[in-house]
């Protein structure tokens, strides 16, 4: 019995002091560093604090996080007191986001006295760059001396700026062509530069692409929560069947004559899609505009494509309409009343234009149109197309009025358009579960396009990694010289080079591509702080995507649906009809620009 009561007591007090051990052995890295260093100080006399700050800037004056920086008394590297890398190994100092850093060290006050600092700034992408801190720059009291260190690092087109690149137009051209789902195509390129950096770059800081950190940061959540707030509201309202009302009253108000009816289509479509998604205003509205062109005779595309072509427009016309403009006024601090400002005027015009332009290409094709009894026909989609929930309905549009409200009071209140979209959904959301209209796991599952979504974040973090390796320093680098300076040549490049761009490849990863190169372009270029040049990119992207029928998501949508229901257009077919408008629309935006600013 007695042994049986010792050996329990002998394992817990050997654990005990095992594990004594090992915590000091672990632990005499730094305790053998500050020992080091408490002897120094007492070999060299008192002690004094010496604290360096300041930032590091890219060429372009923007703050570069995530940079390594060192700093050298009288040529001996120092190291900060506090830290390390897990308690091994001298202590790193970073920059923050905004390129800015801190660092405070404990030196002999001798050293101080005869200093002679040296900041060592690096990055992978960057040049490693050193300066030495004259003595006039150095501030000298009570507290401590204090050094201010501003450092310009170049940009250097080593392998991360060159798998970055790479990496980036693969995505690119899986994306604009379709050889990928783009979601896929952007989160696999987004996971390739991440794992690069985490991999390779960890043995070799030259191909470290970016950073989780600087990733994550990447995103944009304001419009990720826009997105999603406007598609909780708008796929209650679908419910509704308000859309299909509002069709079924367009032909009412048209009387059976078919150019009429298209104009109040295109408007409609313009209106609406002013103020939802244009991408959900389209697939809400291409099987009634199916069902009624084939009602009258005609091919659905002669409705289809000037109703894509209007809420290209329309879309422009506000901060909510078309994803770019989402994006723009997110990364500009821009408001709903801003844009409507300086672009709902040119967009009436060309919505004026594209009336004419739609009866000079498909008005033969509307004289065609016959329907026998035209009364019957409205009685038909009256009775087919009724609004099937007035009370929700009702509380919808009372949301809808105090969403719209907060985005124009948001130069006001200085509240982001996620909040107000985001308090609308919830407000529609709890309304629809507590009437029990709505279901909850429908709506989340059918009704928020979550692939959308995520194809926004995997985006923004593909153009955060080039904006990190100095893809985008190149273009507008580029931009800049070409322009050599002037606000109107570059108003037109970045107008025609975002229009024709839009055209061809999808116009959301392109305007996400600009957005750093505009806000550069806008602190150099005299008389760009107007803002003229976001609007020039607004109009670029939004009107560019008339061109093509992969030039923006409502145009591929839209035909996708109309293929599906057996009516095919061809890419060249699209382009024949659609670019001739798109080029005529993006100058009547650019005398607009050039006469307003």
């Amino acid at each position: 019995m007695h042994t049986s009561r010792v050996q329990p007591t002998l394992s817990i007090r050997a654990l005990f002091w095992l594990l004594t051990i090992l915590y000091v052995f672990c632990s005499a890295p730094v305790s053998a560093s500050g020992v080091a260093a408490t002897h120094q100080s007492a070999d060299n006399g008192p002690t004094g604090q010496l604290s360096v700050f300041g930032k590091i800037v890219n060429p372009h004056g923007a703050g570069v996080g995530d940079a390594e920086v060192t700093v050298f008394l009288n040529g001996q590297e120092l190291v900060p007191p506090a830290g390390g890398h897990g308690g091994h190994g001298p202590a790193m100092i970073k920059t923050e986001s905004d390129g800015s850093f801190q660092a405070v060290f404990h030196v002999p006050q001798a050293d101080i006295e005869t200093a002679i600092i040296e900041v060592e700034a690096y990055k992978p992408s960057y040049s490693r760059e050193k300066i030495k801190i004259d003595g006039a720059e150095i501030s000298r009291g009570d507290a401590g001396t204090s050094v201010r260190v501003d450092v310009e690092v170049k940009r250097s087109q080593g392998p991360a700026f060159w798998i970055a690149t790479i990496v980036f137009v693969l995505a690119y051209i899986l994306i604009s062509f379709e050889l990928l789902h783009r979601t896929l195509a952007a989160m696999l390129g987004a996971s390739v530069m991440l794992v690069i950096s985490y991999t390779v770059g960890t043995f070799n800081p030259e191909y470290h692409i970016l950073s989780y950190e600087s990733a994550i940061r990447a995103i944009d959540m304001n419009v990720i929560f826009l997105l999603m707030g406007m598609m909780i509201i708008v796929g209650i309202l679908k419910h509704t069947g308000v859309f299909q009302w509002c069709a079924y009253k367009c032909y009412q108000l048209a009387r059976g004559n078919v150019m009429m009816l298209a104009v109040i289509l295109m408007s409609f479509t313009a209106v609406s899609s002013a103020f939802l998604d244009n991408v959900t205003t389209m697939l809400l509205l291409t099987p009634v505009s199916i069902e009624i062109a084939l009602s009258l005779g005609i091919s659905p595309l002669a409705l289809l494509i000037p109703e894509i072509l209007a809420s290209n427009v329309g879309g422009t016309a506000t901060l909510i309409g078309d994803p770019p403009n989402i994006m723009i006024g997110s990364y500009a601090a821009l408001t709903f009343t801003d844009f409507v400002k300086n672009l709902a005027p040119v967009c009436v015009v060309s919505m004026v234009v594209l009336f004419g332009y739609t009866r000079m290409v498909y008005g033969g094709q509307y004289k065609k149109a016959h329907v026998t009894d035209i009364q019957a026909f409205i009685a038909k989609l009256r009775e087919e197309y009724q609004i099937t929930d007035a009370n929700l309905l009702s509380v919808g549009l009372i949301v809808m009025g105090i969403v719209v409200g907060m985005f124009l009071t948001h130069g006001v209140l200085h509240m982001e358009v996620s909040i107000a979209a985001l308090f609308g959904a919830a407000l529609l959301f709890t309304y629809g579960m507590v009437t029990k209209k709505i279901d909850l796991l429908e709506l989340i599952e059918k009704d928020i396009e979550w692939t959308t979504l995520l194809f926004f974040m995997f985006l923004f973090i593909l153009v955060g990694a080039v904006e990190e390796t100095g893809l985008l320093d190149i273009v507008a680098d580029w931009v800049l010289n070409l322009s050599h300076g002037n606000l109107t040549t570059s108003i037109i490049l970045i107008l025609w080079v975002s229009a024709i761009m839009s055209a061809f490849v999808d116009n959301i990863p392109f305007t996400a591509t600009m957005l750093p190169i505009v806000a550069y372009l806008t602190q150099v270029i005299p008389g760009a702080e107007s803002g003229v040049l976001w609007w020039a990119l607004a109009f670029g992207a939004c009107f560019g995507g008339n061109g093509t029928m992969i030039g923006a998501s409502a145009n591929v949508v839209t035909i996708g649906i109309a293929e599906s229901a057996g009516y095919p257009m061809k890419f060249i077919g699209f382009m024949k009809v659609a670019f001739p408008y798109m080029i005529v629309s993006v100058a009547i935006a650019n005398v607009w620009l050039l006469l307003a600013y």
